[in-house]
């Protein structure tokens, strides 16, 4: 498939390709636009249109990723958009934190952000509870505006068409999309369709894996004396990035910076604790 893509070239630096259908892109050209719209993006200033551009662009190029991931849990029983949704929240954390000066590729850094994203919506999501009823009715409202929409669009809805036909906000459809996950559950010792010549399996077989996070428990412990050695200022803005999650403009202007100077401050701040970490090992 070939994309158009105007504007100035991609190489010259001072201004962003225009493309035409990002989700259109090939996985080759994807890969080096996505660098280049990277690049750009550590540079710009957050809430500009060239920003926002920037950012949406890469959401949408990468959209195969969070298919890709999606389709592990294919055989989970949950509505496989619901599962992309959920997977684009994770694709978007990595769009955010990526930072280009590691030195690993794009994709390594994304597809577990957005594999955790997705098991932490099956764990948040996977049993039967009680939901207010606000949430029930706004589920029944939801699949009818669904239903309405997948009519008229003759595709799915996006939450943002959702939400304007139901007169909510963004953040209540998605609140009434997971509250409906809540009327199904499974036991994991529960039998499912397998081959019949290896006998009847279990979903345990299936979603039971090794927790990759204890490998870095060693790294937590070499880590906390280099981040006890950090002034109150550096060690208030690692906690206000990867504690609360704040975006780099929301930290300058509560220290009352610019965000590029606070863009500086991280990239510093970790690489003087990769190299304390080195230096560990």
């Amino acid at each position: 498939m070939t994309t158009a893509i105007t504007g100035t070239a991609i190489d010259s630096g001072t201004a962003l390709p225009e493309i035409a259908d990002p989700q259109g892109v090939t996985p080759h050209d994807a890969r080096h636009l996505t660098k280049v719209f990277l690049d750009r993006l550590a540079v710009l200033e957050e809430g500009t249109h060239e920003y926002q551009y920037a950012r949406n662009t890469l959401i949408e190029m990468n959209m195969s990723l969070v298919r890709f991931a999606a389709r592990r849990f294919r055989n989970s029983g949950q509505d496989m958009e619901d599962v992309v949704q959920v997977g684009t929240i994770g694709l978007i954390k990595a769009i955010d934190r990526f930072e280009i000066s590691r030195e690993v590729q794009f994709t390594s850094f994304a597809v577990p952000y957005i594999v955790g994203e997705i098991k932490r919506f099956f764990r948040d999501t996977s049993w039967s509870v009680h939901v207010p009823r606000r949430l029930q009715e706004a589920r029944t409202e939801l699949a009818k505006a669904n239903e309405e929409l997948r009519g008229r669009l003759g595709r799915s809805p996006r939450v943002s068409e959702l939400a304007a036909l139901m007169n909510l906000s963004e953040e209540e459809v998605v609140e009434a999309q997971i509250a409906s996950n809540g009327y199904t559950s499974a036991s994991l010792d529960a039998a499912i369709t397998g081959d019949p010549d290896e006998g009847e399996a279990s979903l345990s077989q299936f979603i039971g894996e090794e927790d990759g996070a204890l490998e870095l428990v060693e790294d937590f412990q070499a880590l906390a004396p280099l981040v006890a050695e950090l002034s109150e200022r550096d060690r208030r803005i690692l906690h206000l990035r990867f504690v609360e999650e704040k975006t780099q403009g929301q930290i300058g202007e509560e220290l009352g910076v610019s965000q590029m100077h606070v863009s500086r401050l991280i990239s510093r701040l970790l690489a003087r604790l990769r190299s304390g970490m080195l230096a560990t090992g």
